[in-house]
């Protein structure tokens, strides 16, 4: 027999606006222009502009908050009456419209690059050509697997079989490297071919010859496998040559380009363009900090949908239809309203915790040594502002902040900490400097290897292990001792 229980429940959960607010409070600020816009599609009672009614100008004060907003981010919901949306009186105007651009806000567009695309400009140049029919269908095949360095990684049995499945040419391998020498002639020096030591070969044959260029094309020709292993002893033993020459060989191939397709600036027509969603000036010796005003946009609830409600409330007969449209025009008034306010609480969060970070590593802020960069999780700053973890994760990740120092990404200024050999917390960070400094001074004849590095930390107070100093050297994307050689 069944028995039936009843049974006592506490849980959290999130509301649906919270869970929006968190999403809204990660989206760097190009993706937040972006959410406004399409919030702005769906809701009709949702304006952008100045309202015309407005006598006075809201500015946004980095040192003050809204009544509405708690530390825990949450949305406090009320209920709400038709009453509400009528009276200027009751509901403020500053509750209905975010106005938050400072008068010298920079107004910043993406650019756009012009001009033709890369395989356009290869396509272009081969019209300067004198090929019959079947060539100039292979050639522009071959063009068209070009990647975007430059390079065509495919076999030419392979090629030979596309064309013959794909364009219905049929042709011989020797037929289509005849063509893909012709391609090979084309600018930059080094596309179409094959692998790194043919793209170097190419640029090495369209130099102005001497001794050193030729020594280079030898070298590459018959022992690339030496070179690309700075196997510089074996070099000179092999060519009978002296420290002198095989460096002079070595300067013209440095002067290559590794990567031909990667030069040409039509290869991608849109420029990545980094917008700072916060800026750091120093002030008088004072760190002064501004969140970027395209994160507070001119936003208010239409008066035509007020007005909408004013008719219905005025209106003795209501009928079931009128009913329903007002249900959705209250709907559509609470979601303007509170897409205003959460606007508003995403400022404030973000002002809230930068302003956190930039105090917290201060002597970097005003120094600009990343050396002085303090150990700091999120958890340290999320204590500090009294916000959860997530919170300062989300403000933290992909977002940046212009400093005088260059643009940084946030989340590079967290760090783990390591004990030195006072027992003091250093970040890891500035080992990670110190580690890059001390191989950028070491002498390239002799490169130090990972144990004589650990041995040099440790001197300068820094007990760290050999596996944890070729660590951080794979993350500063430094090579081992052997590929930094020099002569």
């Amino acid at each position: 027999m069944l028995k039936q229980q009843l049974n006592f429940k506490l849980s959290q959960k999130l509301s649906p606006q919270q869970i929006q607010l968190m999403k809204m409070i990660q989206l760097p600020t190009q993706a937040f222009e972006q959410r406004i816009s399409q919030e702005l599609e769906e809701n009709p009672a949702l304006e952008g502009g100045k309202e015309e009614s407005e006598d006075f100008d809201d500015e946004f004060n980095n040192d003050e908050f809204d009544d509405n907003y708690d530390e825990g981010n949450e949305v406090i919901e009320t209920d709400i009456n038709v009453d509400d949306y009528l009276s200027d009186d009751e509901v403020p105007s500053y509750k209905l419209s975010a106005n938050n651009y400072s008068a010298d806000d920079e107004e910043r567009q993406m650019p756009y690059a012009a001009g033709t695309s890369f395989t356009q400009h290869l396509m272009q140049q081969l019209s300067t050509y004198r090929m019959d029919e079947e060539e100039e269908e292979i050639a522009h095949f071959l063009v068209g697997s070009v990647d975007e360095s430059g390079y065509i990684r495919r076999e030419l049995q392979d090629i030979v079989d596309d064309l013959a499945f794909t364009q219905n040419v049929y042709t011989t391998e020797d037929k289509v490297e005849k063509v893909l020498k012709i391609v090979q002639e084309l600018d930059p020096a080094g596309v179409a071919a094959r692998d790194l030591q043919e793209s170097l070969l190419i640029q090495l044959e369209r130099k102005e010859q001497n001794p050193s260029v030729a020594l280079a094309i030898e070298i590459i020709e018959d022992s690339f496998d030496h070179f690309s292993k700075k196997h510089y002893k074996k070099l000179i033993q092999k060519f009978d040559i002296t420290e002198d020459q095989l460096r002079d060989a070595i300067h013209e191939i440095e002067g290559l380009n590794p990567k031909p397709g990667g030069t040409y600036s039509g290869n991608n027509r849109i420029v990545e363009h980094v917008v700072p969603d916060f800026a750091i000036k120093i002030i008088d010796g004072e760190l002064d900090l501004t969140l970027n005003g395209r994160n507070a946009p001119e936003l208010h609830v239409s008066h035509d949908y007020t007005n909408m409600l004013k008719g219905y409330k005025e209106s003795k007969d209501k009928s079931k239809a009128q009913k329903d449209a007002v249900m959705f025009i209250k709907q559509k008034l609470d979601a303007a309203k509170w897409f205003i306010d959460a606007i508003k609480q995403r400022q404030q969060t973000l002002f809230v915790t930068m302003n956190a970070i930039m105090h917290y590593q201060e002597e970097f802020f005003l120094s600009g040594d990343e050396r002085k960069l303090r150990p700091m999780i999120l958890k340290d700053i999320a204590d500090e502002i009294h916000m959860d973890i997530s919170t300062v994760s989300r403000v933290a990740n992909s977002k940046y902040v212009d400093t005088p120092y260059g643009t940084k990404l946030i989340k590079d200024f967290f760090s783990e900490s390591m004990k030195n050999d006072q027992g003091e917390d250093v970040s890891t960070k500035e080992i990670k400097k110190i580690l890059e400094i001390t191989i950028s001074e070491e002498n390239k004849r002799k490169p130090l290897t990972d144990d004589k590095l650990a041995k040099i930390l440790l001197e300068k107070g820094y007990p760290i292990a050999r596996r944890t100093i070729a660590k951080y050297r794979e993350q500063l994307d430094l090579p081992v001792a052997r590929l930094r050689k020099e002569i």
